[in-house]
């Protein structure tokens, strides 16, 4: 038997839980960003799915993400149920902490990524189609992503893509699948003609402060050990994040004549996204570059989104998530630098990286695109995907859970 380092599963125990808090942390930080008749509905979204993902986790979905590889493309069953998942390492991904240690942190990747897309669909959608959608997108997008990034003999990471922590694993796919949702669905009622503003930054800014505490488990955790790499990629993710915060506000004081809290909140988002994948493979000064870019790229497709386009992505889900998950995807392929992590990128005289990233983050947008498309569309023939016009101006809290966030 391999022996376990203790602190090593303690970091990642501590990192798994870490990763669990940014689900309702989530929930609050969308919960403020919607009308005070859907808060409920909401945050019951990213609790829902922390259920619900836990559970479908254990049955069938480590497996396919992290089982046997079958032909780079989707993982076997020898994992089904956690079977063989316990107090032994698995040396193919973390060789001193337990199995069940490593299985329990990527739950909570896969718990957190779907949580992500429900921003897209905020205020319209039916609670019973977004659990099935969840399930099954969990299932047929998420994992065999994982497995082609993160699982052994997946192809993508046979072929040298880098992925430390999620970028296109979680935030490629849930921010591409985001666009396609509030495409399918269609503009909220009102949309355009009517006021939809936030209904309470307080919880925004508290979920976006837990966020980036949660963080630090995403990212910092990915080193899967208490070493180096877990404390480079934490100050790299926490400087990222204070960037995205700084020129996100900035740009918005120079575009609306104000430093908006809502955009200081959304920048340190989008400076974390941007980070994710990067986070072990970076150093702090390109670090700084990478949040800087997120806070203008992301801020700019958000008026893009919505100001030209008017795609109703009810809380920017794609702007954030999406663009900052292929900035952050490109952006590791142009930074990356050896002396961390062994491997370098373009700046470093490894153009060749450039090119895995950019493939990389193409097939995952075709991918989850394509196969989030069909999930929605077969869901909305067999039950209806959005609720009724009038359910949907009453408001979510009432007509689909029947209770009211505040008595007021």
């Amino acid at each position: 038997m391999v022996e376990i380092n203790s602190g090593d599963t303690a970091w990642v125990l501590a990192s798994a839980a870490l990763v669990m808090l940014m689900t309702p942390a989530l929930g609050f930080f969308y919960g403020g960003l919607v009308r005070r008749k859907n808060v409920l509905a909401t945050l019951m979204h990213s609790w829902f799915i922390l259920a619900l993902i836990s559970v479908q986790w254990v049955l069938w979905g480590y497996t396919l993400a992290f089982g046997t590889d079958k032909g780079g493309i989707i993982g076997g069953l020898n994992f089904l149920g956690f079977k063989g998942v316990g107090a032994e390492p698995n040396p193919d991904y973390a060789a001193t902490i337990p199995h069940a240690a490593f299985a329990i942190f990527q739950c909570m990747f896969a718990v957190i990524t779907p949580a992500l897309i429900t921003g897209a669909f905020a205020e319209r959608k039916r609670f019973k189609a977004f659990v099935i959608f969840s399930l099954a997108w969990a299932t047929i997008v998420y994992a065999p992503v994982a497995h082609w990034v993160w699982g052994v003999g997946g192809w993508l990471r046979d072929y040298g893509a880098l992925d430390f922590a999620g970028g296109t694993v979680v935030h490629i796919t849930s921010g591409v699948t985001a666009l396609v949702a509030a495409m399918v669905l269609g503009r909220r009622v009102g949309f355009g003609n009517e006021p939809m503003e936030p209904h309470n930054l307080t919880y925004t800014v508290l979920g976006a402060g837990l966020l980036w505490f949660g963080w630090f488990g995403f990212n910092a955790g990915s080193a899967l050990g208490a070493n180096g790499l877990a404390a480079t990629a934490f100050v790299v993710t926490n400087v990222a994040a204070a960037m995205g915060a700084l020129t996100w506000m900035t740009a918005s004081w120079i575009r609306h004549g104000h430093p908006s809290v809502l955009g200081a909140a959304a920048g340190a988002v989008a400076g974390l996204v941007a980070i994710t994948p990067a986070a072990g493979f970076v150093s702090p000064a390109s670090a700084v570059v990478i949040g800087l870019g997120a806070g203008v790229f992301c801020f700019l497709a958000v008026d893009m989104l919505k100001g030209v386009l008017k795609i109703d992505d009810a809380l920017d889900v794609f702007a954030v998530h999406g663009v900052g998950g292929i900035w952050g995807s490109i952006a590791t392929g142009i930074f990356a630098d050896a002396t961390y992590n062994g491997a370098d990128g373009l700046l470093y005289g490894n153009a060749s990286q450039l090119v895995k990233q950019v493939v990389a983050v193409a097939v995952v947008i075709v991918f989850a695109a394509a196969v989030s498309w069909l999930i929605l569309k077969v869901i909305d023939v067999l039950i209806g995907l959005r609720v009724p016009e009038q359910e949907e101006v009453l408001g979510l809290d009432t007509t689909q859970h029947g209770e009211l966030a505040y008595q007021l």
